[in-house]
C-alpha cells in the first residue's frame, strides 16, 4: 500500500523510547512500521520495548515517584493545568496526528485534545480531596487515616483515542503523586510520543514515560514487581491477561474494557429522536471503533419501522473519507487485519438470515483504495442468538431487534457477557427507572446517549471492566489508605 500525507502534518522528532526524562534507543534496536489506516501512506518506524527496557524504565519511574510525591499538591494542579495549557495550544496539531495514525477523522480527535485537556484540569481541582478521616478514640489517643499515591502506575492504552487515553487518562495517577509509564497503542503510538515532546522539562525525570511496543512491552509492565498498578482500555483478553500478570504482585488493575452495549426504544419514545440516537450511539465517525457504541438497538414492534425509515435516511451523513480531511465525517479501520474481521461479520450476519439495511462493504470511491473503510452497515430482522447480537464486533455494524414483551427484552439486553453502557428512550418516568434498574451495565443513559460528563463515574460491569474513571473514584483508585494511630501521652 501507498499514499499521501498532508502538508500540515506534523510527525514525532523522536521515535525511541521515552523514559528518565530523556530518548533512549530500545534494547536490541527494535523498531516497527506505522502506516496510516486511510491511505496506506507510511509514518516512519517507532521503537519496539523490550523487557529490558521495562526494567530500565520502571527504575527510573521510580527514582521520579520518589521526588514527584513530595511535591505540595498545589504544585502537582498547577503544573497539571501547565500541560492542559500546551495540549489546547497544539489541538490542531495533535487532532491531524491522530487522525493519520490511528484513522479516525481530524474533526472528532480535535475534540478528544480539548477532553484531554479537560480531564487534566478537573483533577488538577481535585488534588486536595485525597482526604483521610479521623475516628474517635476518646482523649488519650488520636487516629486518622491518610491518602497516599500508589508509586509507579502503567497505563495500557487502546488504538481508538490514543491522544485522549494517554494525556486525558495520566491526569489522575499523575494528580494523585504517582509516575507514570504509557505503553501507546502498537498501531497508533505517534501522538504519545509527541505529547512526551511537548511536556518534556515540565515534570521531573521519570514521573512520566511512554514506552512504545507490543505484547512483550505490555506482559513485562503487568507482571513487574516494582509497578504498583496496571490501567488498560482495551479488549477483554487485554484485560484478562493483565489480571493474571498482576496477580502474581496482588496488583489491584483499573479496566475499562468491550461492550455490546443497548440502545432500547420504548413504543412512546419520539422516532425522530431515537433515529438520531441509533446513529449518533454508533459513532460511526470512528467506524464503531468504541467500547460504548450502542450496537444493538432494540425497537418496539410499535414504532420499529418508522424508526427504521428515519436511520436510513440519518445514516447517510456518514460517508468514509480522508481522516485528515476536515470534511470527513467518518473515517478509517485502524488495520487490515481488523478490516478483514468486520467483513466476515458482515458475511456472518448474512449467513444467519439478518438483513441488510444498508452497507456492507467498502466504499466504491476509488480515492479511497488505499485505505481501510467499511461504509456504515445496519443489519434489521436480527434475532437474540444470532453472532452479530453478542459478540463485540468493534465496527460500523449495528443490530437492530424488534420486542413486543419488556421482560424477554430485559432479558436479551442481559444476555451478553458485557455490561458497559444502555440507552434507554421513554417518556415514562416511572418505565426510565425501571429499566435503568434493570439492565446490568455499569452507565446509562436515558433519552441520551453516547455522552461522558466529567465528574459522572464511567465504567462497566460483569465482563465490560474493573473501577471507574472520570471521577474523584479515579483519583483514589490512584491512592492507598494508611491508618495512623497516636497515643497520646497524660500530663504529668
Amino acid at each position: 500500500m501507498s499514499g499521501h500525507l498532508p502538508e500540515r502534518l506534523k510527525l514525532p522528532a523522536h521515535r525511541a523510547l521515552y523514559f528518565g526524562g530523556g530518548w533512549h534507543e530500545p534494547d536490541g534496536g527494535r523498531y516497527a512500521a506505522t502506516i496510516s489506516p486511510g491511505t496506506g501512506a507510511s509514518l516512519g518506524m517507532v521503537a519496539e520495548a523490550s523487557a529490558s527496557d521495562v526494567d530500565a524504565a520502571v527504575a527510573a519511574a521510580r527514582r521520579g515517584f520518589l521526588e514527584w510525591r513530595e511535591v505540595h499538591p498545589r504544585e502537582r494542579g498547577k503544573i497539571l493545568r501547565q500541560i492542559a495549557a500546551i495540549v489546547r495550544e497544539h489541538s490542531d496539531e495533535l487532532a491531524m496526528l491522530d487522525a493519520a495514525d490511528c484513522g479516525n477523522p481530524c474533526s472528532a480527535m480535535t475534540y478528544d485534545s480539548f477532553a484531554s485537556a479537560d480531564q487534566l484540569d478537573f483533577f488538577a481541582g481535585l488534588v486536595t480531596e485525597m482526604k483521610g478521616a479521623s475516628i474517635p478514640m476518646g482523649p488519650d489517643a488520636m487516629n486518622v487515616s491518610v491518602r497516599e499515591p500508589l508509586g509507579v502506575v502503567a497505563r495500557i492504552i487502546a488504538f481508538n483515542h490514543p491522544f485522549m487515553f494517554c494525556a486525558g487518562k495520566s491526569a489522575a495517577p499523575l494528580a494523585a503523586g504517582n509516575a507514570v509509564i504509557v505503553k501507546p497503542p502498537e498501531q497508533a503510538p505517534l501522538s504519545a510520543l509527541r505529547f512526551a515532546e511537548l511536556v518534556d522539562g515540565l515534570l521531573p525525570a521519570g514521573v512520566f514515560s511512554v514506552l512504545p511496543g507490543g505484547r512483550e512491552a505490555g506482559a513485562a509492565l503487568a507482571s513487574h514487581p516494582q509497578v504498583a498498578k496496571v490501567a488498560v482500555i482495551g479488549s477483554v483478553q487485554t484485560g484478562r491477561a493483565v489480571l493474571a500478570a498482576g496477580a502474581q504482585t496482588m496488583k489491584a488493575p483499573l479496566l475499562e474494557l468491550g461492550g455490546k452495549n443497548a440502545l432500547i426504544a420504548f413504543p412512546d419514545a419520539d422516532p425522530d429522536e431515537v433515529a438520531a440516537a441509533v446513529v449518533a450511539g454508533m459513532n460511526f465517525a470512528w467506524c464503531g471503533q468504541s467500547c460504548g457504541s450502542t450496537s444493538r438497538a432494540l425497537l418496539h414492534e410499535a414504532v420499529h419501522d418508522q424508526i427504521i425509515e428515519r436511520v436510513r435516511d440519518k445514516v447517510r451523513e456518514f460517508r468514509p473519507g480522508d481522516p485528515t480531511d476536515p470534511k470527513t465525517t467518518m473515517g478509517s479501520i485502524i488495520s487490515e487485519a481488523q478490516h478483514k474481521r468486520i467483513l466476515d461479520y458482515i458475511e456472518i450476519g448474512k449467513a444467519e438470515g439478518a438483513r441488510l439495511l444498508c452497507g456492507g462493504g467498502r466504499p466504491s470511491d476509488p480515492a479511497l483504495a488505499g485505505g481501510f473503510f467499511i461504509e456504515p452497515t445496519i443489519f434489521t430482522g436480527v434475532s437474540p442468538a444470532m453472532r452479530i447480537a453478542n459478540e463485540e464486533i468493534f465496527g460500523p455494524v449495528l443490530s437492530v431487534m424488534t420486542w413486543r414483551d419488556e421482560t424477554e427484552m430485559i432479558r436479551i439486553v442481559n444476555q451478553v457477557d458485557y455490561g458497559l453502557t444502555c440507552s434507554i428512550w421513554t417518556n415514562d418516568l416511572h418505565r426510565a427507572h425501571r429499566t435503568a434498574r434493570s439492565v446490568e451495565v455499569g452507565y446509562v443513559w436515558v433519552n441520551e446517549t453516547g455522552r461522558h460528563f466529567l465528574g459522572a463515574p464511567f465504567g462497566g460491569a460483569k465482563q465490560s471492566g474493573i473501577g471507574r474513571e472520570e471521577c474523584l473514584d479515579e483519583l483514589f483508585a490512584y491512592t492507598q489508605e494508611k491508618n495512623i494511630h497516636i497515643r497520646l501521652k497524660t500530663p504529668a
